[in-house]
């Protein structure tokens, strides 16, 4: 079954955004990762202070966790951090 990484984010820094973006998509792809959805996001219930989501589909949650995890990917973490203020959250199989 598959699993999704959903992200919410808040844009603080457009150029470092910029450039965690390039570093990190070659890295969702290289675990078979694939973006289901980006931009603006509206809640419909609730309170939540990001205006933006990603979605990214992996084969499984395993799989997520290892994209997350990989060294590739932490190494984009610095850049992502200045970027934005975001929430990482994984769920499915």
């Amino acid at each position: 079954m598959s699993a999704y990484v959903v992200v919410h984010a808040t844009v603080k820094n457009a150029e470092k955004l910029a450039e965690y973006s390039a570093a990190a998509g070659p890295t969702v792809a290289s675990f078979g990762g694939e973006f289901v959805s980006r931009g603006p996001s509206e809640t419909l219930s609730g309170k939540h202070a990001h205006g933006v989501m990603v979605v990214i589909k992996f084969a499984d949650r395993a799989t997520a966790k290892a994209w997350y995890d990989s060294p590739a990917y932490q190494a984009a973490i610095p850049a992502r951090n200045e970027g934005m203020d975001s929430v990482f959250i994984v769920g499915g199989e």
